[in-house]
């Protein structure tokens, strides 16, 4: 299949799914969220594909969701439509990539940012460039309660989640290495080459086996909440679309946010 937004690499059994609005910064348009699930769904499909990278082209992993469009299109969506649009493009195909039956891994590079921020913590495991940092400022920028799928207590702390919550802040690479939220931190030159050699190494194991511990894993998770936390703060993050904060940064324009984002340098 034939991608606009993305570009795919076969190197054996691994199979990377690139983001690739470069120019963008990798905003997440309608189009690349709905393209990035077309990816996940062949690659599932595919029996030769054993593991999956999932990076961004360019200086940038993801500057988020594509505010821009969400300006254009949905900024005067009825709380009804925007909880299908929502549901849909951010909750239920976030949880695809977790729930996904093969060893994941996150590629990223510097900005991974409010949306970025959810998939990329939607992987298995993350590999990050020196350059890389994480942040998700909505609650300054938009007025919104986090992004659609709080991971963040779940992969870093809650304490750590609540700081970068609460100040709109930013985690480096290697802060994030520190706390457990990425495995590994590798210069950027080497980062393509580290995350493929990792896929490459998990892609070796029997695929059963591997998806039988990852059921496992995500399971363990679950007995603890996870999946009802995520399920009840989606619910939460909706409410916040009818607050004076949000109603206000869509009557100034979300695409103001991109420059308001602390973290967008």
């Amino acid at each position: 299949m034939a991608y606009d937004t993305l570009e795919i690499e076969h190197h054996g059994a691994v199979r990377r799914i690139l983001l690739a609005r470069d120019a963008q910064r990798n905003a997440q348009s309608q189009q690349m969220l709905d393209e990035l699930m077309a990816a996940f769904d062949d690659a599932a499909r595919d029996d030769t594909v054993n593991a999956v990278v999932l990076g961004g082209k360019g200086a940038h992993f993801s500057a988020g969701h594509d505010l821009k469009q969400a300006q254009a299109e949905r900024a005067n969506f009825t709380v009804e439509e925007r909880w299908a649009y929502e549901e849909l493009r951010y909750f239920d195909y976030s949880m695809r990539i977790w729930d996904f039956p093969k060893p994941t891994i996150a590629q990223v590079q510097g900005a991974c940012v409010a949306g970025g921020f959810m998939i990329a913590n939607m992987c298995d495991l993350v590999v990050a460039g020196e350059s890389a940092f994480f942040s998700d400022p909505v609650g300054h920028t938009l007025g919104a309660a986090a992004t659609e799928v709080l991971i963040h207590p779940w992969v870093m702390g809650a304490r750590k989640a609540k700081e970068m919550l609460y100040t709109g802040g930013k985690l480096s690479a290697q802060e994030a290495h520190a706390i457990g939220m990425v495995n590994r931190v590798v210069p950027d030159a080497e980062l393509a080459d580290a995350a493929l050699a990792l896929a490459q190494q998990i892609a070796k194991a029997p695929p059963f086996g591997l998806r039988l511990i990852k059921r496992s894993i995500n399971r363990t998770l679950d007995a603890q909440g996870l999946r009802t936390a995520l399920a009840a703060h989606f619910d939460t993050h909706q409410l916040s679309h009818l607050s004076e904060g949000f109603l206000t940064a869509r009557d100034r324009g979300l695409a103001s946010a991109i420059q308001k984002n602390p973290a967008s340098a």
